[in-house]
């Protein structure tokens, strides 16, 4: 069964956004970490350039 919160991004609404996954340095350890976010389609290249 899927969740209410994956459901609702097949709505018309959902699909004008995107699961962008960005490869951060942590600035504690010097890891890189994955940061996961729901990004506006037309704001996709603004934050992957930050």
């Amino acid at each position: 069964m899927a969740k209410k919160s994956v459901a609702t991004f097949k709505t018309g609404d959902g699909r004008t956004y995107s699961k962008v996954i960005k490869m951060v340095k942590s600035p504690k350890t010097g890891a890189y970490i994955f940061q996961e976010e729901m990004v506006p389609n037309d704001l996709v290249k603004n934050y992957l350039s930050k």
